[in-house]
């Protein structure tokens, strides 16, 4: 007769145990950071400035536009930014000084508002994708679900992450290795497409794993590869503590 109790007691403990989905999801987070280098370490960098080529691609594999950006970033006391390259012989200059946001063709300032409004967030995205894994825990309003295990690229198991930053906000899920919990890659799903990017050979630098090549796909709402959109090669990178 006392079986029922002592059952109902163990499931308790058993379910009462169980992590849920947001709390595996960090716990993976930390092992990712970790693996990267650690938060620790990543809290110590003053500023961090590398070298990003890009080449944009269309359906048919035709190269629509490259570049080749220096990008550096203040991490503290402030957050500041200065990215520039060149185009058409033009050195373009687009720079967050902590308060206000400057963007420079040759010797012509681009003073218009909404034109930096957009730079801004250009800036602010091109730090949110160097500063993974480290970034995702500190981003405000962040909330993380572990989905399990899914196959990536057609040759991984891989652990998924999925990261929401509110209801009008675009959703991003992230892609780690079981066994060393490095970054393999992450997938986003934008107002008219969605995206995955795949991770190549990374660059080691000071103790940090860092993004070294790396592959853009436009996928379909199965993460199907429908063709090659971007390649990315970040490179020399430098840090000062």
């Amino acid at each position: 007769m006392k079986c029922p109790v002592y059952t109902l007691i163990l499931a308790l403990l058993i379910f009462g145990c169980a992590k849920s989905p947001e709390q595996e999801a960090i716990e993976i987070l930390k092992k990712s950071i970790e693996a990267h280098g650690g938060q620790e370490k990543w809290e110590s960098v003053s500023k961090l400035e590398f070298q990003k080529w890009a080449q944009l691609l269309d359906e048919n594999a035709n190269i629509e536009s490259e570049s080749d950006q220096h990008q550096e970033f203040r991490l503290k006391p402030s957050f500041e930014g200065r990215i520039t390259w060149e185009k058409d012989s033009l050195t373009h200059v687009s720079s967050f000084d902590g308060r206000n946001m400057f963007y420079r063709i040759g010797d012509n300032e681009i003073k218009n508002e909404g034109f930096l409004a957009q730079k801004k967030n250009d800036m602010d995205a091109a730090f949110y994708v160097v500063a993974q894994p480290w970034k995702l825990l500190t981003d405000p309003g962040a909330t993380f679900s572990f989905l399990g295990k899914v196959p990536f690229n057609e040759t991984q198991e891989v652990l998924s992450i999925q990261v929401n930053y509110g209801p009008d906000d675009d959703v991003w899920w992230y892609y780690f290795d079981p066994e060393t919990f490095l970054m393999v890659g992450n997938e986003v799903q934008l107002d008219d497409h969605r995206s995955m990017i795949v991770n190549g050979a990374p660059e080691y630098v000071d103790g940090f794993v860092f993004h070294g090549i790396r592959e853009s796909f436009r996928v379909d709402q199965n993460s199907r590869k429908l063709y090659l959109r971007a390649r990315y090669r970040y490179s020399d990178y430098s840090l000062s503590y």
